[in-house]
């Protein structure tokens, strides 16, 4: 069944062929391309409408195969649109989070070689570090294998950082834990401190105990000791003034175990270290 058409609506309809395929409707050279227009016919005359109506069909009928053909040019939806996006930014994700899985699986630089712990001790607590400080490289602020054994001290080299530090301990057991600070040690009368903080130990096995989120007792010191954790009448891990003496026990902010083999014990070695991107 044919299509009647007007010769206003083929003048139109050509236009719109000529416009999209110049290539294939339009005479001439390539510098002087008229477009070919129908003359306009007598609307009464029946059979200058239907040579029209004939012209128009042949030329629907004729295949595009330049830069205009099916093979690089196609309709998609907006929501097929808004799939691919998604699919682009999952895409981006994944690499990121290979990436991070990569920095996660390396060891972390160190400014100086550590007395307390070895490579296995760096890649297991480089996993376990808040993901933002992963990549961050390590900066050695206080050793009492270089600096003695003096609380004040281990303030003072602190003073003026602004990024998180982990303590390293070493007993006279041989046992080695800490703690990670998103805050660096300073004296204050309040504590201080965020969700970050958390408690770890090697004795034997590696155990991390993470913000409880009971209280907020993260942090604390004066001239005397620096305590961390704290709450059910013990604190978490505690030193004292001369950083010879320490002391840990379980407590709501970290729900954690003795980090050591004994609640009481004396220390051999500690490290602090900063991390800094």
């Amino acid at each position: 069944m044919g299509v009647a058409y007007s010769v206003g609506e083929v003048d139109h309809l050509y236009t719109f062929f000529v416009k999209w395929s110049p290539n294939i409707y339009m005479k001439g050279s390539k510098k002087n391309r008229k477009p070919r227009h129908f003359r306009k016919k007598n609307l009464n005359d029946p059979a200058a409408a239907g040579k029209e109506v004939a012209a128009i069909n042949t030329l629907r009928s004729k295949p595009v195969n330049s830069l205009n053909s099916a093979t690089n040019w196609e309709i998609i939806t907006v929501k097929q649109t808004k799939r691919r996006l998604s699919l682009c930014s999952l895409e981006d994700s994944e690499a990121d989070e290979q990436e991070f899985q990569e920095v996660g699986n390396s060891f972390p630089v160190l400014s100086d070689q550590s007395q307390l712990i070895d490579d296995r001790h760096l890649k297991t607590l480089l996993a376990h570090l808040p993901p933002r400080t992963q990549s961050y490289k390590w900066y050695l602020v206080y050793s009492t294998a270089i600096h003695g054994s003096s609380l004040k001290t281990l303030y003072r080299n602190m003073a003026g950082l602004d990024s998180p530090v982990l303590l390293v301990i070493k007993d006279m057991h041989k046992k080695v834990f800490g703690a990670f600070s998103s805050d660096p040690f300073r004296i204050s009368k309040y504590c201080y401190g965020t969700g970050e903080t958390f408690l770890f130990t090697f004795s034997p096995d590696f155990q991390q105990y993470k913000w409880s989120g009971e209280n907020s007792y993260f942090v604390s010191g004066d001239l005397e000791s620096l305590q961390i954790g704290g709450g059910g009448g013990g604190f978490a891990l505690w030193l004292d003034a001369d950083l010879y003496h320490g002391a840990s026990f379980s407590c709501p902010t970290f729900h954690n175990p003795t980090l050591s083999t004994h609640q009481d014990f004396i220390v051999q070695d500690v490290e602090v270290w900063t991390l800094k991107n």
